[in-house]
């Protein structure tokens, strides 16, 4: 677990913490983001990228924590031209010792940590018969369990310094399960309950807590897929997510959704809501699984393969 260099004079203050806390009151205030200490999981590229930089621009003590270092040093270079005390910490939250030695580490360095942005999330766009349990677990533990951890361990260090921030970057596949995504959307689903249930767990404590459901956002991660997309429609900069995430602290919303005006998000929230039984059929018929691919799983079922046990492996 490593970093870049920071500076120990830009370490935030305990009387910093105070004077958000006065201002975190008042929905819609202005918020002085100016040496408050941030990490950004997921932060290497993507909208983690995007949010961390625009966190350092406002003077924020930024820690990335991504599994790419390199792209992490550049990064925090990056930040540090605006924020000299920003660093990073490199390892895989799928793993909680890690997770948990990021809030932990974070400040030791620092003195407290303000901000918290769960955002660190991967895919796994196949099949779910070709889905090995291995698989569905670490995108549960990614995606999912890093973002417990994290707050857990985050907690204890808001509650003694007077409040916090945890913002969570959920999907708009936690609310529709796109095909081929089921792991995927579970683990976003199970974020939205998790931060639905913090939102009543941590009232009275001055921790706010948010989610962002992002629609189709332009990253890395339409490229990383293992079986191709259906979705081809149009998809949306990261900087929106960001701007989401500073309306979320500084209005103190607790669920935002964005694109905010897009049509074939808000059709699907109607229907989810309304008609529930439509918008499965809607979402079944935009990619119908082949036959072939049951009756694939259906010959491997017979030999006694688990899913996942293709014959070519």
């Amino acid at each position: 677990m490593r970093r870049a260099a920071t500076s120990p004079s830009s370490t935030a203050t305990a009387s910093g913490w105070q004077r958000w806390g006065r201002s975190s009151n008042s929905p819609g205030s202005p918020v002085d983001y100016r040496d408050k200490v941030v990490v950004v999981t997921g932060a290497s590229s993507g909208i983690g990228a995007v949010t961390a930089r625009a966190f350092a621009e406002r003077g924020s003590v930024v820690v990335g924590v991504a599994r790419r270092e390199e792209l992490l040093e550049k990064l925090a270079r990056e930040c540090q031209a605006r924020s000299p005390a920003s660093g990073y910490l490199a390892g895989d939250l799928g793993e909680r010792p890690f997770a948990e030695r990021v809030v932990d580490e974070t400040v030791r360095r620092h003195g407290r940590l303000d901000i918290l942005i769960n955002n660190a999330a991967i895919s796994k766009h196949k099949q779910f018969y070709h889905m090995t349990a291995d698989e569905a677990e670490y995108v549960m533990r990614v995606n999912f369990l890093s973002c417990v951890w994290t707050t857990m361990a985050a907690i204890p260090h808001m509650l003694r310094q007077g409040g916090g921030t945890v913002v969570n970057i959920s999907s708009f596949a936690a609310k529709v399960s796109p095909p081929r995504e089921t792991m995927y959307a579970a683990s976003k689903a199970a974020m939205n309950a998790f931060t639905e249930g913090l939102w009543n767990d941590l009232a009275g404590s001055n921790i706010h807590v948010s989610v962002i459901n992002p629609g189709p956002i332009d990253t890395e991660i339409w490229l990383k897929e293992d079986e191709p997309v259906a979705y081809q429609g149009p998809k949306y900069p990261a900087q929106i997510v960001t701007d989401a995430i500073f309306e979320a602290i500084e209005k103190r919303r607790h669920e935002l959704t964005v694109p905010k005006r897009n049509p074939m998000l808000l059709a699907a929230r109607f229907l989810r809501l309304f008609v529930p039984s439509l918008l499965r059929f809607g979402v079944a018929r935009m990619e119908p699984v082949p036959a072939e691919i049951v009756e694939q799983a259906r010959a491997r079922a017979a030999k006694g393969k688990r899913l996942g046990d293709l014959d070519e492996r």
